[in-house]
């Protein structure tokens, strides 16, 4: 299955004024700290290719931001991603598998016996709307700033790939943004790249 994005850098306050125009559903907040791993037998980097192990905190229902080092928080989860190379030079739509972990360290003593070790982290705050058939989530990015993802709600078969896109673009223009300003840099590259 793919999932269709688009992301751009955005400034927040009044993107959420036009969801709340729109009458978007406000889904709520999480904290996000990615671990991207490079593997043993190819370089992820040539290959357009990520895998990464994310450790995802629930906000509090008083909506506001946490620290990702946050202890307090709600619901937690860890979740294990491979995403594929990118398909075209106009969206973030890839192939992507993921599934929920169960136990973080022994995922973790398994990663190791394979040979994968820690390449780089990413921490985020994400703030999340659904409107139209898509996902629409406000990024705070340690290091890098705020941006905007436009993402097709449930990923999709190739065959619908171009449906998916046409409608995360419509709705980029509806919030008033420019499609044309598209980032397909992932928020591991932006990072690297400040560094």
């Amino acid at each position: 299955m793919y999932e269709v994005e688009m992301k751009l850098r955005a400034d927040h306050d009044p993107l959420r004024q036009r969801l709340t125009a729109m009458d978007a559903d406000h889904i709520g907040g999480v904290t996000q700290t990615d671990t991207y791993y490079d593997a043993p037998d190819r370089d992820f980097a040539e290959t357009d290719e990520a895998f990464r192990v994310r450790r995802e905190t629930d906000h509090p229902k008083d909506g506001r931001d946490l620290d990702h080092t946050d202890a307090t928080a709600g619901d937690k989860r860890v979740l294990l991603t491979y995403k594929g190379p990118l398909v075209d030079d106009t969206s973030k739509t890839r192939e992507e598998a993921e599934t929920r972990v169960a136990e973080e360290a022994e995922l973790e003593a398994i990663l190791a016996g394979l040979g994968y070790e820690p390449a780089a982290t990413v921490h985020k705050n994400r703030d999340r709307y659904e409107v139209g058939g898509c996902r629409v989530t406000l990024d705070r990015v340690d290091e890098v700033g705020e941006f905007v993802e436009v993402e097709h709600h449930d990923p999709v078969a190739e065959t619908e790939i171009e449906g998916a896109r046409e409608a995360v673009t419509d709705l980029l223009v509806e919030l008033d943004l420019n499609p044309g300003e598209s980032i397909q840099t992932s928020y591991l590259g932006l990072v690297l790249a400040g560094r």
